[in-house]
């Protein structure tokens, strides 16, 4: 029988950390033969990724240009990815998440007629404009796709409850089998950076904080920094002009807050595992700091990850500067908070996402008896 054909398409720093594990796993199993095809719509962020995992893409599409627009993503992708596709002719595509390259990647694999494999499927926040635009991109690839690879029941319902119940496996997330590669048992360190200071790693990006919200971000962080002398803030800022500017204008001479450049994952894993807790508008990170045992405060005004609210994990701090205080000052102050949040069980993953999204695939393509067994947290 021949192989089955795989071709896994990403363009971004958070979709490679979490498809890098999944490509690697692919390769463990004779009866798939695994390309790699990226859009490099961060180029520059999602470089040091494939470094860090050993990855050389088969296939680089290269679309990123200075100024991109949503619109000029998804035109490059669909353009160049058609090309690819003729001369693969994969069995599957298999896109992650949210991004402009994950629906673009779906989209062109649907007009070519190529079943399309969704990894993290089933995440939403129900409001379509909020995070941009990754709540419609997730939507509408869920749409195209074939194959949904939900990380959590509670994504499997989210599709049940829009008519998606065929090809639907309960996987946990691929972002802590990632984790094994990048901190290994750095996590054992202790919680506090280089000074001896209470470490908090902070990040803020997402469009829907442009703005007021972010601002309001910022003055929190300010006045943590000077209320408490034993916290130290490492905020690895984004690229993004918006952002910049903001975050030097309010945090660039403020005492104990280091703004410095992108991490690579390696780094950016390692700094979370010795820090004492996380603040973050991001959707990895709400994953990925669970696992590691540190609370995390989402700097957003809802999420589509509510499992990491449910077990206790996380808490939803909102854009209010009073709020975003208050919420971090329990936590430096009562440790009895800290302690509950630390210890609650992460409900994202086991380590085993890759392995189950693999046999799932043989499975739903008859070259397995029996599909894997769901996550359970």
């Amino acid at each position: 029988m021949a192989e089955l054909k795989v071709l896994s398409v990403f363009g971004t720093r958070p979709e490679a950390i979490k498809m890098a594990p999944l490509a690697l796993e692919l390769n463990r199993h004779p009866e798939i033969k695994s390309y790699v095809c990226v859009t490099a719509q961060h180029r520059e962020l999602l470089d040091g990724v494939l470094q860090v995992f050993g990855i050389v893409p088969d296939y680089d599409l290269n679309i990123m240009a200075a100024g991109q627009s949503l619109s000029d993503v998804t035109i490059r992708v669909l353009r160049r990815l058609e090309q690819t596709l003729r001369e693969v002719q994969p069995d599957l595509v298999l896109v992650h998440g949210d991004t402009t390259t994950s629906f673009a990647g779906a989209l062109a694999a649907f007009y070519a007629g190529i079943p399309v494999g969704h990894v993290e499927a089933g995440l939403r926040s129900g409001d379509p404009r909020s995070p941009f635009p990754e709540e419609m991109n997730r939507r509408l690839t869920a749409d195209l796709a074939t194959f949904h690879f939900a990380p959590t029941a509670a994504n499997r319902d989210n599709l049940r409850n829009e008519g998606v119940t065929e090809n639907v496996f309960v996987t946990g997330n691929t972002v802590i089998d990632a984790m094994r590669y990048t901190v290994g048992d750095e996590h054992t360190d202790k919680e506090a950076s280089g000074s001896g200071r209470r470490l908090i790693v902070l990040t803020c990006h997402r469009r829907e904080n442009y703005g007021e919200p972010m601002e309001n971000i910022f003055h929190a962080v300010r006045d943590i920094a000077l209320r408490f002398d034993d916290v130290e803030f490492v905020y690895p800022v984004h690229p993004a002009p918006t952002v910049r500017e903001a975050a030097g204008r309010i945090l660039g001479n403020v005492p104990h807050v280091q703004l410095v450049e992108p991490l690579d994952a390696v780094e950016m894993h390692r700094l979370m595992a010795r820090s004492y807790m996380v603040m973050t508008d991001s959707g990895g990170l709400q994953e990925e700091a669970p696992a590691l045992g540190k609370p995390v405060l989402v700097l957003r005004r809802e999420t589509e990850r509510p499992e990491a609210i449910a077990a206790g994990t996380a808490k939803l701090a909102g854009v209010d500067r009073e709020v975003i205080t208050a919420l971090a000052s329990e936590l430096l102050l009562d440790s009895a908070k800290y302690a509950q949040m630390a210890n609650a069980v992460n409900p994202y993953g086991d380590g085993n996402a890759c392995k189950r999204i693999a046999d799932a695939i043989l499975y739903g393509f008859s070259r397995r008896e029996t599909p894997p067994e769901e996550f359970r947290p």
